[in-house]
Order: structure tokens, then C-alpha cells, then sequence
């Protein structure tokens, strides 16, 4: 199966944006994924899906601990920022919660720690125990669809 054959396949599937990060010793870290999902209610488990290439798979790993926000519809540049498309207006991206870095504005903010890692092909899923949640109940959030940007209707 050709690979980006899948990756487009599943980029049919509408999916909410999360900047991922976490803190270690070097600093604050994050990335924009859409490859988030929630697990159990009872406990409370959230899994993220890194890449092994990818950089924040070591820091995750390092830290113990990650946070998700979950991205308003407002803001797509920050995706943008922190899908590598550096933006200096987005220099100082995050707010402390809980000591974890944190979107500011975000629809939704979940701050875990790792309760778990499952290798999975060429991914790592780490699922998190969530310690805390912070939520704008009058937020829309941010979607992503067939390499597009979009939100709900109001």
C-alpha cells in the first residue's frame, strides 16, 4: 500500500487541531497533531500518537508528562506556528497550567502524565492519566480536513 495513498485517505476524516507539549529541562516544547483521542473515562487516559522521527517523541519521553490544547477555530496561525512554519508573532506561544506549557485561549487544555507507551508501527502512542482540564465552553474549535483548515458553523 502506497503510504500516501493512507495519509490521504485518512486526511478524509474531519479532525479537531491540538498543539502537543511538554517541558523538560531544555525547555517548553510543542507541536501541532491532530492524532489525539480520548480513551477511558474511569481512569481518566487521553493517547497521543508521535512519530519515532519526530522531536517531541524524546522530550514526552523525557518529561513524563504532556499537555493537549486543543486550538479554537481563531487560531490557525498558531497550528501553522507550531507545524513548522515559524511566526514571530508567536514567539511566547504558551501559559503555565499545572506545570505544564499550555495554549492560552484554547477551547480545551488537558495536562497528563504518562501512564503508558505502546509502540505501534512507526509510532509511539503515549496515553496519559489526565491530572487536570480547563475548558471555554463558548469556544469552537479549530478542524482540519482534506489538508484544510475549517470550524463548525455557529
Amino acid at each position: 500500500m502506497d503510504p500516501r495513498d493512507l495519509r490521504d485517505a485518512c486526511g478524509s476524516f474531519a479532525t479537531g487541531v491540538t498543539v502537543i507539549s511538554t517541558r523538560t529541562e531544555d525547555g517548553d516544547h510543542g507541536m501541532t497533531a491532530n492524532a489525539f483521542m480520548s480513551v477511558s473515562l474511569d481512569p481518566p487516559l487521553i493517547t497521543i500518537s508521535l512519530d519515532h522521527n519526530c522531536k517531541l517523541r524524546e522530550k514526552v519521553r523525557a518529561s513524563g508528562r504532556y499537555a493537549v490544547s486543543v486550538l479554537n477555530h481563531e487560531m490557525e496561525g498558531l497550528a501553522m506556528h507550531f507545524a513548522g512554519r515559524h511566526d514571530p508573532a508567536h514567539n511566547d506561544p504558551f501559559i503555565e497550567r499545572a506545570g505544564m506549557p499550555v495554549v492560552p485561549g484554547a477551547a480545551c487544555v488537558f495536562v497528563t502524565e504518562v501512564a503508558q507507551e505502546v509502540e505501534a508501527g512507526d509510532h509511539t502512542l503515549f496515553i496519559g492519566k489526565v491530572v487536570e482540564i480547563e475548558r471555554d465552553l463558548e469556544a469552537r474549535p479549530l478542524l482540519f480536513c482534506g489538508g484544510k483548515f475549517g470550524a463548525l458553523a455557529s
